[in-house]
């Protein structure tokens, strides 16, 4: 299975912000965008040069891509089944990925970031309804409940995760910490995603 492995710091600091890849290290002052604010390698310091409209579509998709873990191939078939999908497809995109079970853990503030998020899901301390899945990338459903299992209730990660309330308040969405899972209410509206990103220069990027 493939997976980016370099430094996640660089990716901030290419796209100019925050993307919240380290956990409370993002929160600190040990944050490389907060010491380092221009682009990584070489020439990031002295290198300028004007952006075109591509440049601003590929930043952008480059930024929600990243955001979420997923790499070029995957994000792609996200955008071909929003697509495909009634509505706008912007908005059906990044509910779709919003609605992956690793956010959707992230979210709860089981896990201080995306990634740590995923490699609980694969080691199996995630379950829904009751069963678990060991998939990252798993559509989490309306009414359907997301918790940690038996035998992961005292890991420490997740209580750091808990105490450093790195959970998001967000109206569709249900947490319940003293049992350690939570409920996705509903299908998030775009307004109600804490995303910082222009989705429809990733919808005129891909419609070239």
């Amino acid at each position: 299975m493939a997976r980016y492995c370099d430094a996640n710091c660089k990716l901030c600091r290419r796209e100019g912000e925050k993307l919240f890849l380290k956990g409370t290290r993002c929160m600190s002052d040990k944050c490389a965008l907060e010491r380092r604010q221009y682009a990584p390698g070489q020439h990031g310091q002295s290198f300028r040069r004007k952006v075109s409209a591509y440049g601003l579509q590929l930043r952008e998709k480059q930024k929600v891509r990243r955001t979420y873990g997923i790499l070029e191939k995957q994000f792609r078939n996200y955008f071909k089944k929003a697509d495909a999908k009634s509505g706008i497809t912007g908005e059906n995109l990044v509910q779709a990925l919003e609605c992956r079970l690793d956010n959707i853990v992230y979210r709860l503030g089981f896990a201080g970031s995306r990634k740590q998020a995923r490699q609980i899901v694969r080691h199996r301390h995630i379950r829904v309804d009751g069963r678990i899945v060991d998939i990252p990338s798993y559509s989490v459903r309306p009414s359907q409940t997301v918790g940690i299992t038996d035998r992961s209730r005292k890991l420490d990660l997740i209580h750091s995760a808990l105490k450093a309330g790195r959970g998001d308040e967000l109206g569709w969405l249900r947490v319940n910490k003293a049992a350690l899972e939570g409920e996705l209410l509903e299908i998030p509206k775009r307004a109600d995603i804490p995303l910082t990103a222009n989705e429809q220069l990733i919808v005129e990027l891909y419609s070239k």
